[in-house]
């Protein structure tokens, strides 16, 4: 990975952590991860993107690893994570990029296309569909998971959840990124039901083997798991704690307004998808120019990672698509 460029970045009062890869005039593509990953979690595009001839871009969100991490959980809402791109933008002089999103950084990549659409080029996003709820998500987890446990609901009180993820860090993603793998949903042991009081997120997960699936090395977790002892883990749960304002944020804005090129892809395996059955493909009634929902067989959540080439692939027929 020497070829990969690492700043330290000045957004918005705070560094951010910014790796970039192909030629400094070519088109921007910017990348956003999820949880709990980083910028390390779009190694392999970064390289095939700045090869294909784009200046391919990825950071660290505020509250990650070396980037800076505000101590307040408002300071994690949709309006600062979008601000933090347009400074990113505005730093590096983009009017405009596309935007590729993974996970939590598909959340913010579609309130990306709302409160800024002038912004974002084209949108890819992956795992987690635009969801168009008629009231604050919190009151319909409550509702549907009244007394089982919710990962989302137990990530609301401050300083629980840090504590059990904290307390090893290395453990919890190892059983983490297996559990909501292709490997893990076919083990059948993931994200077991049990009832809401008294459970733990990692009691709910699947013992990763000790020889893990060869597409994430015990490398590849060491690097996360160094970023987490930088970072801990108050910021990547805050973004959980801001879901109900985000909604409030943005319920009203007309979909109409995206009117960029925006696709998504999924693995017929990732947990997300059966949580939200039927809603990646509800996406082509509500979007202007939606190129469609691409699936890729026998992959879990950990897509872009799990499915590297065919996740390239399928982002580069995008772009070209939408030059």
């Amino acid at each position: 990975m020497d070829e990969f460029n690492h700043e330290l970045i000045n957004v918005n009062a705070l560094t951010i952590h910014v790796v970039s890869c192909g030629p400094i005039d070519a088109p921007p593509v910017v990348m956003c991860h999820g949880f709990p990953e980083t910028w390390y979690s779009w190694r392999h595009q970064l390289s095939a993107l700045g090869a294909a001839g784009y200046r391919a871009i990825a950071l660290d969100w505020r509250g990650y690893g070396e980037s800076s991490c505000p101590r307040e959980v408002s300071d994690y809402g949709s309006d600062r994570l979008t601000e933090d791109l347009c400074g990113l933008l505005d730093h590096y002089g983009y009017e405009q990029a596309t935007f590729l999103g993974h996970d939590w950084g598909a959340l913010a990549l579609w309130e990306m296309a709302r409160l800024h659409p002038s912004r974002v080029r084209a949108l890819f996003n992956m795992s987690v569909p635009l969801a168009t709820p008629h009231s604050a998500p919190l009151e319909m987890y409550d509702a549907v998971f009244a007394e089982q446990f919710f990962y989302i609901n137990y990530f609301q009180p401050v300083g629980v959840a840090e504590a059990e993820l904290e307390g090893d860090t290395r453990h919890f993603l190892r059983d983490f990124y297996y559990s909501a793998s292709g490997d893990g949903m076919k083990s059948g042991k993931a994200f077991t039901p049990a009832p809401r009081e008294g459970t733990t997120l990692l009691s709910t997960l699947a013992e990763a083997p000790g020889v893990f699936p060869s597409w994430l090395s015990e490398k590849d977790i060491d690097t996360f798991a160094a970023a987490f002892a930088t970072s801990g883990f108050f910021g990547p749960l805050s973004f959980y704690r801001n879901i109900d304002a985000n909604w409030r944020r943005s319920k009203d804005i007309a979909l109409s307004t995206l009117t960029m090129p925006i696709a998504f892809l999924t693995g017929s395996l990732d947990p997300v998808r059966f949580m939200m059955a039927g809603v990646a493909e509800a996406m082509g009634d509500l979007l202007p120019d939606f190129r469609g929902v691409i699936e890729i067989d026998d992959v879990g959540h950990w897509i872009q990672q799990e499915r590297p080439e065919e996740t390239t692939s399928a982002v580069l027929r995008f772009l070209d698509a939408t030059k």
